[in-house]
């Protein structure tokens, strides 16, 4: 295999898929039915979820495994990269696993971040696929959320142009739209900055309806936060239709079923709601399904995904979006109790780089977003290291709150050092978690061995698995326990606006089910991305609410979040290209 050191993460990719399994191979391996199988060529298939769940009803599950993170630079500390690895080492001990993890955005693929399929040897393939579009399923979402904004406004035209009368005569009742007082946008799947703020239907009466409206990124879109907690399809039909489009006059909500449109965006997920199976280079089954922006919906895989590797494979790894103040806190507050799944143990991935990173008590430099790593946190201070470490502890310290076992990661670069690897081993374990040494970007299975035997270890411990709160706990002691719990943060403040809201949502039971999914940046256990380590002394300033129908999320904003990412001004586009005499996609990473 080629050398991670001196070869891009896609050469590897491509020389890897060169002696890949087959999906048929991945299905034989994993146990699955010939009709189970859905293949979209020889290496990638969909699988047909329910049929697998009705076979495999009264199997037991398998052992759970979730991975998530330190507070991560803005190039991500290698999560993806240590799922994979992760079901590589595990594999190489013999022992039946799979991975879930969540299929990526074009715009990240195409802009600073990478495809997110990991790195060196602990890839998810075939590469190209994976990154550029792979079934459908996000195509599948920008045409069912697309749909829904035609409705909405091809209905404001009719009720603008035509009499109750006429609509009558076409089954129509007058909804009555407000045009100041519209929920959703269109959706993309690239970071658009252009069309955050747009102007639509110019032209005459025929034209649709003349107003505001906005573009955000499709993993954004309520469809997708959908299609990652929906547990059947009759739950899928009526998520669908529960969606909030706009206000009327009155404003009272207007949902897609109002439109007549609801069925018709379920039928664009027919195929998407299905998982689908890839493998890692070294061949072992991993599916990829949905991918729901962390910031703002639930940032995981699907439910159902993970419903079928439970049964499928005796050890089952996914991944959590960003650090464990978000995507672990959204796992373990919102995801486990919609899927009555309960971990054993969760795997915190850290960097040496990125603790450093969080040493700026210390006096190590901000990497601001957008920037390039800086040569400093490529050398050995252990000054820096010690105090960065404070963020990793507090994020052990949330795993434990659940009740879950936390094993630390330390995703190994060729640039640490020894004294710098054994600082965070004493740190990690002085916390009481178990620490290991990874090195499967480097090596792939085989320098995953140290991982995989303290996560196998960890999974034969008890766990008492507890939530931070019932639903029966109002919204605002919620956030507070959230800010307090997991961000550490001394309390919250609620801007005029967001009170209003907060009072609203607190009167109305039916908001009791609603989860809580909390909005706010993931390079900082703050609101403020700036703020790094473990801040202390601050207090969580929640502007607005958001409010999801279909998905039942209510959403707290802290600080400023997009829907629509930008482009920066060196995105990876640049360097994607296509081979002329082989057909194949080159540049990728």
């Amino acid at each position: 295999m080629l050398d991670p050191r001196q070869n891009p993460d896609w050469k590897i990719a491509e020389e890897a898929e060169k002696s890949m399994k087959t999906c048929y191979q991945l299905a034989d391996d994993l146990g699955l039915t010939k009709d189970e199988l859905l293949p979209h060529g020889n290496y990638v298939a969909k699988v047909d979820y329910m049929n697998v769940l009705n076979r495999l009803k009264d199997r037991p599950d398998g052992k759970f495994i979730e991975v998530t993170a330190i507070t991560p630079t803005p190039l991500g500390e290698g999560k993806s990269t240590t799922t994979m690895g992760l079901l590589q080492g595990i594999g190489k001990r013999k022992k039946k696993v799979v991975a879930c993890i969540r299929q990526p955005s074009g715009g990240p693929t195409m802009n600073i971040k990478g495809s997110a399929a990991g790195g060196g040897l602990s890839q998810c393939i075939p590469l190209t696929e994976f990154s550029l579009g792979l079934t459908g399923d996000i195509n599948a979402i920008m045409n069912a959320h697309n749909l829904a904004m035609v409705a909405l406004t091809s209905r404001m035209q009719h009720e603008r142009n035509y009499s109750d009368e006429f609509l009558k005569k076409r089954g129509l009742k007058r909804l009555d739209i407000d045009p100041t007082n519209i929920e959703m946008g269109w959706i993309i799947d690239f970071c658009a900055q252009a069309l955050r703020n747009i102007i639509i239907g110019i032209g005459g009466e025929m034209d649709g309806y003349m107003m505001q409206s906005k573009y955000g990124i499709a993993v954004s879109s309520e469809v997708m936060a959908i299609l990652a907690i929906f547990s059947d399809l009759p739950d899928l039909r009526k998520r669908m239709g529960n969606i909030v489009v706009a206000y009327n006059k009155k404003g009272d909500p207007v949902t897609t079923e109002d439109l007549e449109v609801a069925g018709a965006m379920t039928a664009w997920l027919r195929e998407a709601i299905n998982p689908n199976l890839m493998q890692s280079i070294e061949g072992q089954p991993c599916f990829v399904h949905a991918g729901p922006f962390a910031n703002i919906a639930v940032g995981q895989s699907s439910v159902v995904a993970d419903k079928i590797c439970l049964k499928l494979a005796d050890y089952h790894i996914t991944e959590s979006g960003f650090g464990a103040d978000i995507g672990f806190e959204k796992f373990w507050n919102v995801k486990c109790r919609y899927s009555g799944n309960v971990p054993n143990v969760s795997v915190i991935t850290s960097t040496i780089r990125a603790l450093k990173s969080h040493g700026v008590a210390a006096g190590a430099p901000v990497w601001a977003p957008g920037k390039d790593l800086k040569e400093v946190y490529s050398k050995e201070n252990l000054k820096w290291l010690e105090a960065g470490a404070d963020n990793l502890v507090h994020h052990i310290r949330t795993v434990k709150k659940a009740g879950i076992n936390p094993v630390v990661c330390i995703n190994a670069f060729f640039t640490d050092t020894q004294a710098e690897t054994d600082m965070v081993k004493k740190i990690g374990e002085q916390a009481g978690a178990r620490v290991a040494v990874s090195k499967h970007w480097q090596y792939g299975g085989e320098g995953a061995l140290e991982l995989a035997d303290a996560v196998i270890d960890a999974c034969n411990d008890k766990v008492n698995f507890k939530f931070l709160y019932d639903l029966n706990t109002p919204l605002s002691k919620r956030v507070d326990l959230i800010a307090r719990e997991v961000y550490g943060a001394d309390g919250v403040a609620y801007a005029p606006a967001a009170q209003e809201k907060l009072k609203k949502f607190e009167s109305d039971p039916k908001y009791n089910e609603y989860a809580t999914m909390m909005v706010k940046t993931h390079l900082s256990l703050t609101h403020d991305p700036t703020q790094k380590g473990e801040p202390k002394g601050w207090t969580l300033q929640v502007r607005d609410f958001l409010t999801y129908g279909g998905s039942k999320f209510i959403c707290p904003v802290a600080g400023n979040i997009s829907l629509m990412p930008g482009t920066s001004s060196d995105p990876a586009f640049r360097r994607v290209d296509v081979d002329v005499e082989t057909g194949r996609v080159k540049g990728l990473f």
